[in-house]
């Protein structure tokens, strides 16, 4: 499973990658796991974004990872994403999984 998150100030993203043992959506579609650390540099990809492609970290398995989902969403099974990859938005404060299809 591909998971991208553009949340840069969480403590589990690494370039771009959720670095967390597991992930929670909840029921507004937010990142429930996502703990911010302020220490953290945020990499400006819109900067060079023509010119150059932003660093990304490998690509997790999706075994290493578990994703609950208590959304609403068509990718929703029995309380599992099983979505073959979604994004985390960094839309104002809060993570949103913008993969949500709504059933």
């Amino acid at each position: 499973m591909d998971i991208r998150c553009r949340k840069g100030l969480c403590k589990y993203n690494d370039k771009f990658v959720c670095k967390a043992k597991g992930v929670l959506v909840d029921e507004c579609e937010v990142c429930s796991t996502f703990e911010r650390d302020e220490n953290k540099e945020v990499q400006d990809v819109t900067r060079n974004m023509f010119t150059e492609e932003p660093s990304y970290a490998p690509q997790r398995d999706s075994k290493a990872l578990e994703i609950k989902c208590r959304a609403d969403c068509l990718f929703n099974h029995n309380g599992l994403c099983v979505s073959n990859g979604i994004t985390l938005n960094s839309i104002k404060e809060k993570p949103y999984c913008v993969s949500y299809l709504k059933k």
